[in-house]
């Protein structure tokens, strides 16, 4: 196929908005499918997974293709639920233009924004398709002023070329076609038509076509925009890479089959017959089947054996893809998502992707001895295809944590993981990592001595405690002299401190921000030994936390929260009765940030409240900013609920 004659295109929308209707409905149009199927009966090329079918809606990005007069046009079906974005995020870097669907019915929502938000970021070229016009409710002219209301007033329905508006539109796009309007009051067909190409490759217009995916309405128009409009590979916006050889100097992509190979892995598939599958989209050159890559990312060399194009679940191999493609390769030994691959005398990198961060986390535990073996194997594996969703282990908690994008996409995985893995778990609220440390001086001494017939236990240290700064975590000084405890016990004494300070003193926290000052003692000749020193220091240490004014400490997030103008009153209120401190607004596109430092112990279901409070329209970031004492009446529940009782004899 000539790159001039090749188009990729993601279609993307709100959930339930019919993405997947209507690229089946294109498919079926091209002689691509005998039989077009539907979402409500399970048979569509797209939605192939059992989840997908189960739950009736698209949860993976899949991969499409038809020839239509032609023209190969490669196609992303993504998802609409706003917990499966990052698929979204992943897709849009494969494309060189996109199809929003929008619902004739419901207008814009949520999830339309979004997605116009994140072509608008990369200028991504695009045609809206307006859908179920046929459906009882719709409104067409309602939704068209609100397309142009809220995304663009550069939308335009694509019937009628000859409309003054169009004409205008168009002329504005480009100052000479401008100049010759205001001169003549006229362009010519020919003129529109190729200032419209121009003007919507360059993300200027924005062609609107009515339709029904289901009823078959539009699809022709659709097609025939797909080809008129959008840009092959040749004419879309250069590309910024680095030269690997130099990663000071950037360079743009000459977009050729007779340039040198760059490709970008922009997804990985675990397939249940063929294993990892890692797509990636080639900007450059060619690649033939059974030959290799340099991968650039990891200064690799990869041999590869055949290349697929894919047709939902299917995988048909050919023998060659060159500039333009969406291909998928089997079993790559070291490629993962977002690694570029090139010519190892040219070797380039791509941006990588910046997926979302986690919204929501949770903590899992497997229901059997047997699942613990094979647990953190299976999530990884579910975490190498979908990069939103994380799996990590709390040092301090012993906890096994998962997190993603809201309630759905974890629900998506536990189900992925019993279904493919056979692994059940529990699912808990992670706990805080919180710690305890002192906030004035003590002195005190621990004494261990125990005589049980034969030889006895004697260790005996006075020890002076001191509050650090946030920033040191503990501090060990030995001020004995004199032979008051022999130098070979004094490691003994630290190793016992430090060992309670891991155990903690008032809520079994661990102990931090502490330097233990050892200056006096005494010992036993024959009943003094390592492990009795070791005990008498770890008594010494809870003994002096629990007279130096032992505190908790939380750990407070830095937390920021873009949501539309109108929510901001009741995001601040509510971030404040999280025990928040806003610190500063800022603007973002059409949407406000909130900056504020919030304790974690109160953001734990803030995903889920943030959606119900803005309509979904919300969303927001958090990483760990430093620890904070935690308020006296809080500190005082957090202690009770932990039970936590230390006996004096160890």
């Amino acid at each position: 196929m000539d790159v001039k004659n090749k188009r990729s295109i993601i279609f993307l929308g709100h959930a339930q908005s019919g993405k997947t209707s209507l690229t089946e409905a294109i498919l079926f149009a091209c002689g691509s499918t005998t039989r077009k199927g539907t979402v409500a009966e399970g048979t569509t090329i797209s939605d192939y997974s059992s989840d997908e079918i189960e739950r009736k809606i698209s949860i993976n990005s899949s991969f499409l293709y038809c020839d239509y007069k032609g023209n190969r046009i490669q196609m992303i079906d993504s998802p609409g639920y706003l917990d499966f974005f990052g698929e979204v995020i992943s897709g849009v870097r494969a494309v060189d233009a996109a199809v929003l669907v929008v619902d004739a019915v419901s207008g814009v929502e949520v999830g339309t924004e979004k997605c116009w938000e994140l072509l608008e970021e990369l200028g991504l070229p695009r045609l809206i398709f307006v859908n179920k016009i046929d459906k009882e409710g719709a409104n067409p002219e309602r939704v068209i002023e609100d397309i142009k209301k809220s995304l663009s007033a550069k939308a335009f329905i694509l019937d009628s070329q000859e409309s003054p508006e169009l004409i205008e539109a168009v002329a504005e796009s480009d100052d000479k076609l401008l100049e010759k309007y205001l001169e003549s009051g006229k362009l010519s067909s020919d003129e529109i038509k190729q200032g419209l190409q121009q003007a919507v490759s360059k993300a200027k217009l924005f062609p609107l076509i009515l339709g029904s995916a289901l009823q078959d309405k539009g699809i022709a128009e659709l097609l025939e925009a797909i080809i008129n409009y959008l840009p092959s590979p040749l004419e879309r916006p250069k590309i910024e890479v680095t030269d690997a050889l130099k990663p000071e100097e950037k360079k743009q992509i000459s977009f050729s089959e007779d340039s040198p190979f760059s490709a970008f892995v922009f997804k990985s598939i675990s397939d249940p017959y063929v294993g990892q599958l890692s797509v990636l989209r080639i900007f450059s050159g060619k690649l033939a089947s059974n030959t290799g890559f340099y991968n650039a990312s990891k200064k690799i060399k990869e041999r590869i054996g055949s290349i697929y194009i894919m047709q939902g679940k299917e995988q048909r191999p050919v023998e060659s893809a060159s500039c333009g493609d969406i291909v998928a390769i089997a079993k790559l030994k070291d490629t993962q998502t977002n690694d570029s691959l090139s010519d190892e005398k040219n070797p380039v990198i791509f941006t990588p992707i910046v997926f979302p961060e986690p919204a929501i986390s949770a903590s899992v535990k497997p229901k059997s001895r047997q699942d613990e073996e094979k647990i953190s194997v299976s999530l990884t594996k579910l975490s190498s295809e979908d990069p939103t969703f994380k799996v990590s282990r709390d040092t301090q908690t012993k906890e096994l944590i998962i997190s993603g994008l809201g309630d759905q996409h974890l629900d998506v995985m536990l189900a992925r993981l019993k279904k493919r893995f056979n692994v059940e778990v529990d699912l808990g609220t992670p706990k805080v990592a919180y710690k305890e440390t002192i906030t004035k001086t003590a002195k005190v001494q621990g004494k261990h001595k125990k005589q049980s017939g034969g030889r006895g236990q004697y260790g005996d240290c006075w020890i002076e405690v001191q509050p650090l700064p946030r920033d040191i975590e503990f501090e060990f000084v030995d001020k004995i002299f004199g032979g008051a405890i022999p130098r070979n016990f004094i490691p003994s004494v630290e190793k016992g401190v430090r060992q309670a300070c891991l155990e903690g003193a008032i809520a079994g926290y661990p102990i931090t921000n502490i330097r233990v000052i050892l200056y006096d003692g005494s010992y036993h000749e024959v009943d003094s030994s390592d492990i009795a020193f070791q005990i008498a220091g770890a008594k010494a240490l809870r003994k002096a936390v629990l007279e130096a004014g032992p505190v908790l400490l939380e750990p407070v997030m830095d937390v920021e929260v873009v949501v539309p103008e109108e929510f901001m009153g009741a995001i601040s209120g509510d971030l404040n009765s999280r025990r928040g401190r806003i610190m500063g607004m800022d603007v973002k596109g059409k949407n406000q940030v909130i900056k504020a430092q919030v304790p974690l112990a109160e953001m734990f279901k803030y995903a889920n409240d943030l959606r119900s409070i803005t309509g979904g329209r919300g969303s927001y970031t958090m990483k760990f900013s430093h620890y904070e004492e935690v308020p006296q009446k809080i500190a005082q529940n957090i202690i009770a609920q932990s039970g936590f009782k230390k006996t004096e004899e160890e």
